[in-house]
């Protein structure tokens, strides 16, 4: 994956559809995986990934904070969707967190740990307990500066190849495409570790 020619292939994968870009991937591909947090919008990747193909491992790393909303929706879509989800979450639970340690603003230096404790170690437990070669993301250009520059391929800081098919697809272009396939979303979602709608989450960076 690190002989790839990123910025050509970055060039020619714009013009092409989300199927175009999915089946490429998948070609390269010995593991690959799809992540979720059933976010707004994420319905569009885990239609897209597994209409191509069914079994595709699905990567779902829950924080433990979740609006009950969310996880109604998440549990719609694995039904929906007969999605071959493998969760994982952190190792102490929500509860006895919020007795510990809370909720720490960006500001505190707790925040980092738990960042940590809720999102990166379940997210690298789950990469190291599967190893895949290609990632599909809904990561999109205008989420936050870092994403504006990475593309619809990019290689992970672990050399692992990092696929956005709907990279450059605006909200209304994702509305269009739920309503052609009547497909759900929801947007009562939030993710503690990054409080403002634009701060990167530490996965991608």
């Amino acid at each position: 994956m690190k002989n790839l020619d990123f910025g050509h292939l970055n060039m020619e994968l714009k013009h092409q559809s989300p199927d175009e870009i999915i089946n490429w991937a998948l070609s390269l591909a010995s593991a690959p995986v799809v992540t979720t947090n059933f976010r707004p919008y994420e319905v569009a990747i885990l239609y897209a990934c597994t209409k191509v193909k069914i079994d595709l491992k699905v990567i779902w790393c829950d924080t433990g904070y979740n609006t009950p909303q969310t996880y109604a929706h998440a549990n719609d879509l694995i039904e929906k969707l007969n999605l071959n989800v493998h969760l994982y979450v952190p190792k102490q639970t929500a509860e006895h967190r919020n007795v510990t340690m809370g909720i720490p603003q960006i500001e505190d230096p707790m925040h980092k740990i738990f960042t940590d404790q809720v999102k990166m170690e379940p997210f690298n437990r789950a990469m190291a307990e599967h190893k895949p070669d290609v990632w599909f993301t809904n990561l999109r250009k205008g989420q936050t500066a870092f994403r504006d520059n990475i593309g619809i391929v990019s290689l992970s800081k672990d050399g692992v190849l990092k696929v956005s098919p709907f990279y450059h697809w605006s909200d209304e272009q994702l509305d269009n495409y739920l309503r052609l396939y009547q497909l759900p979303n929801e947007f009562t979602y939030f993710d503690p570790t990054k409080v403002l709608e634009n701060r990167e989450c530490g996965l991608h960076s």
